[in-house]
């Protein structure tokens, strides 16, 4: 039906309505750019994510204060920790997962990611989201944390280890408090109402 419709029309016609096609084309907006590529953890480190100081133990930090790598060489063995860090429970991986493969053996106040680069302390959202990319994601536009700021501006985050141990993130169960009140079960003594 459309082939007998070109036909039937005359050349100028043709050529007219194709002008106008043209046309209409050059005064249509631009097609849109193609998507941004998704960031990389790298990229996100350039962003200049604002984020608190991590929040260590008291007397923990610097690790090199001990872990200078003269005095105390560097134990690559899975074990039980004793001494300092015998309060660590790792409940993060533990069939898989050891100290040093967060920790650089290297350099101790620095954080390890899998591609062997080094990061620090302020910057360990790279660390977890090479794992838990969904929840990086989200962290990233302010759905999972807390982030602070403008909309369109600067921004404050909160580093997953505010809210997460990092050696045991799973949070504790929480024993639920008691439903309120109901107003016709209040009585005004004196004092306060109980």
């Amino acid at each position: 039906m459309k082939e007998l419709l070109v036909r039937r029309l005359s050349l100028p016609a043709r050529t007219a309505g194709l002008l106008v096609t043209l046309g209409l084309a050059a005064l249509a907006d631009p097609p849109a750019p193609p998507p941004a590529p998704l960031p990389t953890l790298g990229a996100v480190a350039q962003e200049g994510i604002q984020v608190p100081k991590p929040p260590f133990s008291e007397g923990i930090f610097p690790c090199s204060s001990c872990h200078d790598g003269k005095s105390m060489k560097v134990n690559p063995q899975r074990r039980e920790l004793t001494g300092m860090h015998g309060d660590i429970v790792l409940n993060h991986g533990p069939e898989s997962r050891w100290c040093l493969d967060c920790h650089d053996p290297a350099n101790r106040d620095r954080l390890r990611l899998a591609s062997g680069e080094r990061i620090g302390f302020d910057t360990s959202y790279q660390l977890c989201g090479q794992c838990h990319g969904d929840k990086f994601r989200d962290w990233r536009v302010g759905v999972h944390g807390k982030r602070t700021g403008s909309w369109n501006g600067a921004k404050q985050y909160l580093l997953c280890v505010n809210c997460h141990n990092p050696h045991s993130p799973r949070f504790q169960a929480l024993k639920p408090m008691p439903p309120p009140t109901r107003p016709e079960q209040i009585q005004a003594r004196k004092g306060g109402a109980r």
